[in-house]
């Protein structure tokens, strides 16, 4: 079973720096999971490798953004990874 987990930087600047977002990889299910805590519980969108259409990853200076679109036309952006978490979330999914 292989499950991978990347936390944003929490000096981003997007939000990150008292409740980091999170992606998380299950080889096993074939599921990404972006995890966005809260001050109460969490903000959790489960994506099936087969639903997604594309992953693109926006480089910054020192950070990553990763766009996340499924199938069904629905967008998620992760903000504030470092630019090789991107580059190892869009190798893992299979992009």
């Amino acid at each position: 079973m292989s499950y991978y987990t990347f936390e944003a930087c929490r000096v981003s600047g997007d939000g990150n720096a008292i409740f980091p977002a999170e992606i998380i990889i299950d080889d096993e299910e074939e599921v990404l999971i972006y995890r966005k805590p809260k001050l109460i519980g969490a903000k959790e969108t489960r994506v099936k490798f087969g639903a997604i259409g594309s992953i693109t990853v926006d480089k910054h200076i020192l950070f990553a953004d990763i766009i996340i679109e499924t199938r069904g036309g629905r967008e998620i952006v992760a903000q504030g990874f470092t630019r090789d978490d991107a580059d190892r979330i869009k190798q893992l999914v299979g992009e």
